[in-house]
């Protein structure tokens, strides 16, 4: 009996064409979980203060199917909150916040460029 669990468990990691199928459709379905978390997030939060920028780039990151890098960058509380429940949402569906289109730039140093250790 404790053979066959342990057959149960490993038989689909030995079967490529199971493997191919779950690696191709993971992208699909991390861009439908962030879709329908950006739904939620629009009812929980609203827009009222919403700059079109981060309202237009998530929109534009789920039409390109989640698959062109954002530049996205959250500014007032409310795309903050938002963006905090998007990370979330996505965190706990398995994918790696490299996946989130968010990115603010980075202000100069005054060290010209440097910001490493002791800035």
């Amino acid at each position: 009996m404790r053979l066959i669990w342990i057959g149960l468990l490993f038989a689909p990691l030995a079967s490529p064409c199971m493997a191919e199928t779950v690696a191709t459709d993971w992208p699909a379905e991390k861009c439908a979980v962030y879709e329908a978390a950006w739904n939620q997030s629009l009812d929980a939060f609203g827009s009222d203060e919403m700059n079109f920028a981060f309202l237009a780039g998530n929109e534009n990151f789920i039409a390109s199917g989640c698959s062109e890098a954002g530049e996205i960058c959250p500014r007032s509380e409310q795309e903050l909150e938002i963006a905090n429940a998007l990370s979330l949402a996505m965190i706990n569906a398995g994918a790696a916040s490299t996946f989130l289109p968010f990115h603010c730039p980075q202000p100069e140093s005054a060290a010209d460029g440097w910001s490493g250790p002791g800035l």
